[in-house]
């Protein structure tokens, strides 16, 4: 897997949770979008940036309360994308989800 965002574990601790969690939005989105457009190799590196910044997440420590949560998410992303979608996830249902640490970065 290629490494997107270079140098990011400098600054990704600098941002909060709900920064870190409404980018990683911002990548589930992408992948969601260009997967409608038909356009499989976009929607494919947005989903391995939005894995990657799940893993930057999971890997800063002031995240370490909220884990079970941050990885949990990343399991439902993984399955709706490239698996069997066993949690019946919905395009809908993630742009949702996402809303509300968008709005609470925001603030």
């Amino acid at each position: 897997m290629n490494t997107f965002h270079n140098n990011l574990g400098d600054t990704w601790k600098d941002r909060s949770l709900p920064e870190q969690m409404a980018n990683i939005g911002a990548e589930v989105g992408r992948s969601l979008n260009w997967r409608k457009k038909g356009n499989p190799q976009m929607s494919t590196n947005a989903f391995y940036r939005a894995l990657e910044l799940f893993d930057c997440t999971v890997a800063d420590k002031k995240n370490k309360d909220r884990l079970s949560e941050i990885l949990r998410v990343r399991e439902f992303y993984v399955d709706y994308m490239i698996g069997e979608n066993q949690y019946q996830f919905t395009d809908e249902a993630w742009e949702k989800y996402f809303l509300y640490f968008t709005i609470a970065a925001r603030s």
